[in-house]
């Protein structure tokens, strides 16, 4: 007779069923290997999921996550003011702070525009890179969303709210490959398609 696992392990597979990329299979997998472990990761991994929950925040600035507020990127006075690169998600700056090449600040919409999946202007932070840009200090934006049909709608809805208030908009190169995300793309390719970006 096959008996059901303890609750606390029901739970936990459950959790972890919820997160992107990760099915029930695999789930089940990582709760019975950090049962199987004679090591205190499994309270590491506790600590730093509550550390993660307890010190991260949105930058009210270019609303990327961070500890402190303003981020480090915003505060950092070396960089350069005059250049916004627009970007979907909190991994695409990192992605492109690996390449070293660019110097201006950021601006995370949290997301593209898709209209099919009900997720209008309203439901990213459109409004606060508009309010950004309007201080006047903006001589170039980079559109840098993901080169897939949600990121080419979002820049081209962009790139409408924008061309009045902006001497330069760019979009990255085309090194990128379409369909694919700025997360996945290797150091040379991104730092290929900021140079390679072209005037909207």
């Amino acid at each position: 007779m096959m008996f059901g696992a303890p609750p606390s392990v029901t739970r936990l597979i459950e959790t972890l069923s919820e997160l992107p990329g990760i099915g029930p299979k695999t789930a089940s997998r990582l709760t019975f290997f950090l049962l199987r472990g004679e090591t205190d990761l499994p309270l590491r991994l506790a600590d730093a999921l509550r550390e993660l929950k307890e010190r991260t925040r949105f930058c009210s600035v270019c609303f990327n996550i961070t500890e402190a507020d303003p981020c480090p990127i915003c505060s950092d006075p070396a960089r350069d003011r005059s250049s916004i690169c627009v970007v979907e998600e909190p991994l695409d700056v990192l992605a492109i702070e690996r390449t070293e090449q660019f110097r201006g600040l950021y601006h995370v919409l949290h997301g593209a525009l898709s209209p099919m999946e009900g997720i209008f202007a309203e439901n990213l932070r459109v409004a606060e890179l508009l309010q950004r840009v309007q201080s006047g200090t903006v001589t170039e934006v980079i559109l840098a969303t993901n080169p897939t049909g949600e990121g080419d709608y979002t820049a081209a809805y962009l790139l409408s709210k924008l061309r009045p208030m902006v001497a330069r908009l760019t979009r990255l190169g085309r090194g990128l490959p379409v369909g694919g995300d700025l997360e996945y793309a290797d150091q040379v390719t991104l730092a290929n398609a900021l140079d390679g970006r072209q005037d909207l």
